[in-house]
Order: structure tokens, then C-alpha cells, then sequence
């Protein structure tokens, strides 16, 4: 039997039980589906992290049994503690989504609509965001900030234009590296993500920046320009290494690896692995090993996301029978184009169905 004390909270008319001191948003996503909250700054693998983007707000319309006073502000989901008995609404209130609506909206003030060029779309959390939560146009009648694209060494590439300073990138230098090199310079509009006088950053775990960027700000030198990620496969694959878990997944485009990147859960974060610990993978695992016959492969990756990146790459998908062939007795359609009564183009000596090879030019008027 365990100690442990457990909190009833209620989120949109779904009640879960879940350990005293877990936040709504973890609460939430117990329960998941449409009922979670989403989040652009939070990293559950990452310490200090959430409360800065907003777009995570929820209504408390019962802080707890003691004290069922609704909480007078929207809450961010990630940063709040539940109580015994709360009551959360997300998706049921309208305030929240006229409130998220305009978060989204300010996280698109400066950013750039260049997801046709962008490698990150197809898998950016903003773009799926603004997609479901944003409005059809923008007020902002003012010049967007823009940044020089900068080199972070051999690897990364920053585009501080398409940042929204999630401060993720900063947590993981701060917690993955002996000596972070990178944070957040200036103040107001004038905050940048930026190396201290213009350094390179060259640690051995610096590459799982790539992973928790939402947006495109930090995008991988070795894919960049490469290919569309709804056009490669995602597969889960494995190698020892004396560096990390080795355990990632390989974007693949007939047998050529595009990239490498850590497995991902639903949520957009890095999984643990097999040992227990959170999976980040180095340098080498992902900008080094991009052949199939450095990794094992253990098979497709589950997509659970909504999103681009999900088309094409369901396991086990069922796809519908034709009718067609069941009510013409196995027979294929023939499709006639012979319409001599109305066009002039085909020949009238010349029936286009019964030919025995694809038609040529020849076949018709010129």
C-alpha cells in the first residue's frame, strides 16, 4: 500500500485522481486528448521550465472542497498546483479560448509566416497552434523584428527571427552541459537568444536544442533544405554508445537517413529510454550516423500527433474496401473517352477504350 496522497480534480467534466503536488497541465494530461492544455515553453524533462508563453491558461471554477471559490484570473495550467476537489475548464470555456486565441496572436506578432520554406514545418507546435486556436488575420500593422540567421557552430543554425523565446534551449544548455555558452541577451523587444561574444557552441549534447525548439528557430545544418518531413518514414532504431542511450529515430527516404533526431512521445518530448533516464542522444548519434548500417532497426514509430507530420505513416492502418469492383463482379472500371459528338479532338476512327497501349498524340487531332 502506498502513502501517497492523491487528489480528485475534475477538467472538463472528466474527473482523475493524480499525487498532491502535480500541476493541471500533468493532471490534464493524464486524462489527455482534447482536454490538455497546449504548451509552447514547458518541457516536463526540463527544471524551471513553463510560465513564460501563456498559451497553457485554464479557468478554475472550484479551487478545492475546503474552498470552492472559483479563482478570479485564468491560471497557468503549467505553473498551478491542483487541490482536492478542483474543478478546471479548458476547451469548455470561452474565456479560455478567446484568451489562447490571443496569446497565439502575440506569439505571432514577429514571427515570420515562411512555413513554406521553414524545416520545422509539418512538425512546429506553433504552426499547429495558430492552426487551431489562431484567428484568420492580424492586427499588427507594424514592421516584424528581424534577426541575421547565425551559425552555432558546425551543426546548428540559429534564425532568432523565428524565435518566441520559450527559454527551452537555455534549459537544456544549463542542465545537459558542464558550461552553458547561450541565453537570453537584451531586454523587451530587443530579447534575443545569442552565444556571449559570438561563441560556438560545441558541447557534446548541445544538438538536443534541435529537439525542443517548438518553432524553427533552431533547425539541423545536416537537413536543412533536404527534404519535407511528411515525405520521409519515421523508424525507431538503436546503437551502442558510450556517449548516450543510443536509442533515436531515423527519418528515412527509401534507405537514406535525412536525420536523427530523439524519439519523441505525444507531447512533442524527448521519451525516456530503456535505461530509466531521459533520452537525449549526442552529437554523434545525430549528425555523424547517417547510415542505415550504423543503426539496428527496430521497426515504424508509432504517430500519435495531430499533425502533417502523422499522413502516411499509420501501423496497421485498415484502409476501406471498393464497392466498384464488388458491384461489377471483380471488373475494373474502363473508363471511355470517346466523346466524338461533342469534341473535336479525338479521332472518330479511333476508339481511345479499346486500345492496347496508352494513347499517343497520334491518336488525335492536332
Amino acid at each position: 500500500m502506498s502513502d501517497e496522497t492523491l487528489f480528485k480534480v475534475t477538467i472538463d467534466n472528466i474527473t482523475v485522481e493524480v499525487p498532491a503536488g502535480t500541476s493541471i497541465l500533468q493532471a490534464a494530461r493524464k486524462i489527455g486528448g482534447e482536454v490538455t492544455p497546449p504548451a509552447m515553453c514547458y518541457y516536463s524533462k526540463l527544471q524551471g521550465s513553463g510560465g513564460k508563453c501563456r498559451t497553457c491558461l485554464v479557468e478554475v471554477s472550484k479551487g478545492s472542497e475546503k474552498d470552492p471559490r472559483p479563482m478570479p484570473k485564468l491560471v497557468a495550467s503549467c505553473r498551478t498546483a491542483v487541490m482536492d476537489g478542483m474543478e478546471v475548464k479548458n476547451i469548455t470555456s470561452p474565456r479560455v479560448q478567446e484568451a489562447r486565441a490571443g496569446v497565439v496572436e502575440f506569439l505571432l506578432i514577429n514571427h515570420p509566416l515562411d512555413c513554406p520554406i521553414c524545416d520545422q514545418a509539418g512538425e512546429c507546435h506553433l504552426q499547429d497552434l495558430s492552426y487551431e486556436h489562431g484567428k484568420e488575420g492580424s492586427r499588427y500593422e507594424f514592421q516584424k523584428r528581424t534577426f541575421k540567421k547565425v551559425d552555432l557552430g558546425e551543426y546548428i543554425q540559429l534564425h532568432m527571427t523565428r524565435c518566441i523565446l520559450c527559454y527551452r534551449c537555455v534549459f537544456v544548455a544549463d542542465q545537459l552541459s558542464p558550461k552553458r555558452e547561450h541565453g537570453v541577451l537584451d531586454r523587451g523587444d530587443h530579447a534575443q537568444i545569442a552565444t556571449f561574444i559570438q561563441k560556438n557552441l560545441h558541447n557534446e549534447f548541445i544538438g538536443n536544442v534541435i529537439d525542443v525548439c517548438p518553432v524553427g528557430a533552431l533547425t539541423d545544418k545536416t537537413f536543412r533544405f533536404k527534404n519535407r518531413v511528411w515525405f520521409t518514414k519515421p523508424v525507431n532504431a538503436h546503437r551502442h554508445c558510450d556517449k548516450c542511450c543510443g536509442e533515436v529515430q531515423l527519418w528515412l527516404r527509401g534507405d537514406k537517413v535525412f536525420r536523427v533526431t530523439a524519439r519523441k512521445d505525444e507531447w512533442g518530448e524527448v521519451k525516456e529510454a530503456s535505461n530509466g533516464k531521459t533520452g537525449w542522444i549526442c552529437n554523434e548519434c545525430r549528425f555523424e550516423k547517417k547510415n542505415l548500417a550504423d543503426w539496428v532497426i527496430e521497426g515504424p514509430t508509432n504517430m500519435n500527433r495531430h499533425s502533417v507530420i502523422s499522413q502516411n505513416k499509420y501501423v496497421g492502418l485498415v484502409k476501406p474496401t471498393e464497392t466498384f469492383p464488388e458491384i461489377m463482379k471483380g471488373r475494373s472500371p474502363k473508363l471511355l473517352m470517346d466523346i466524338h459528338s461533342v469534341s473535336e479532338v479525338n479521332k472518330p476512327n479511333i476508339h481511345l477504350s479499346r486500345l492496347e497501349r496508352p494513347a499517343h498524340s497520334t491518336d488525335f487531332n492536332q
